[in-house]
């Protein structure tokens, strides 16, 4: 990573979420925008638009990679969209724009993110997301850290810097 340029975090998760969910994206979002650090996401509602809620109301900024054809599907805490028309195919410019990926719960579409980031050798940093998957021959681990929380998430990504 060069890190002479802001982090470019993605965060990525499931649509529809539970509080504690919710709270665990919005402070992802918080301690991204106060390491002035760039947050990168899908664009859309649930995980990805409460982690840009919190990292707007901290002065963050947020980009967005919208599936659609049109802006205004995009989350309203959005500092910028890009809008690709790509549908599901677009995780993988999620991933690949970013530097880290920090992976909240999730269900498929986070795993094909997380599939993504294992192929380009992107670090995950796992809240109570997948860990591992089974293969025929064993299992095969799925994230670099699996973190506690929010902060340790953050703190294990500052140790990537150094």
């Amino acid at each position: 990573m060069n890190m002479d340029r802001k982090m470019y975090v993605g965060v990525i998760g499931e649509r529809t979420f539970s509080n504690e969910n919710s709270k665990i994206a919005m402070e992802v979002g918080k301690l991204i925008a106060r390491e002035n650090w760039i947050l990168i996401c899908g664009g859309m509602g649930g995980i990805m638009e409460r982690a840009c809620y919190g990292a707007i109301k901290n002065g963050g900024i947020t980009v967005g990679i919208l599936p659609g054809n049109s802006r205004e599907e995009g989350n309203p805490y959005l500092t910028y969209s890009i809008v690709t028309g790509l549908g599901e195919t677009r995780n993988s410019i999620v991933v690949k724009s970013s530097d880290v990926i920090v992976a909240i719960s999730g269900s498929f579409g986070t795993l094909t993110e997380i599939a993504f980031a294992r192929l380009f050798s992107i670090p995950v940093i796992g809240i109570g997301s997948w860990n591992y998957i089974k293969k025929s021959d064993g299992y095969d681990k799925l994230l670099d850290y699996e973190a506690a929380n929010p902060l340790d998430a953050i703190k294990y990504i500052k140790s990537l810097k150094s």
